[in-house]
């Protein structure tokens, strides 16, 4: 019979000498952090990794399972114990590849933001911005900024405003 402090629930993977009930705990905890990671990816950037058949399933499983709360902390905790059997690393560097290409677009999209409101506020960043991405439509971009400035005057719903966004983007976007 088990004593109170036995807690392997039928596997072996703490029976390693020397790790404390402390070290096994947080090595459980980050597979378990690991597991809500993926599963709080898009199903499209999941695809992207490389997972075997039954971590695959048991991701597409947590979808289902998100509205039910407690179903999905269990769920979470069982994506823990198959991450136990897996190499590791490779999934980590695919999630932190991932991420930096998500922090990459963010910055990208800032900039194109950053770049409309200058556009919009300070009539020589046209100039500039025309130097830095010399494949713009001039005409049309200077169409799209004094609307914009119309529409920001008189307080209208921001179509130009938009449509500069729309405009600008793919010049800085490829760059």
């Amino acid at each position: 019979m088990a004593d109170m402090t036995d807690f392997t629930h039928g596997d072996d993977w703490d029976v390693e000498h020397g790790k404390s009930k402390t070290q096994v705990k947080k090595e459980m905890t980050a597979l378990q952090k690991l597991g809500e990671d993926l599963v709080s990816l898009s199903p499209a950037a999941r695809a992207k990794l490389d997972l075997d058949d039954e971590l695959k399933d048991a991701l597409a499983l947590a979808d289902k399972l998100s509205k039910k709360h407690e179903a999905l902390r269990r769920h979470i905790q069982f994506i823990g114990r198959l991450m136990r059997t897996r190499d590791l690393e490779p999934i980590e560097r695919a999630l932190a590849v991932l991420r930096n290409t998500n922090q990459a677009a963010t910055r990208k999209f800032h900039l194109v933001e950053t770049w409309r409101d200058k556009l919009i506020a300070n009539p020589d960043a046209l100039t500039e911005f025309v130097a830095a991405f010399p494949d713009v439509d001039v005409q049309q971009l200077r169409a799209l900024i004094r609307n914009a400035q119309r529409e920001q005057e008189k307080n209208l719903p921001p179509k130009a405003f938009r449509e500069l966004f729309q405009l600008i983007k793919p010049a800085i976007l490829e760059d």
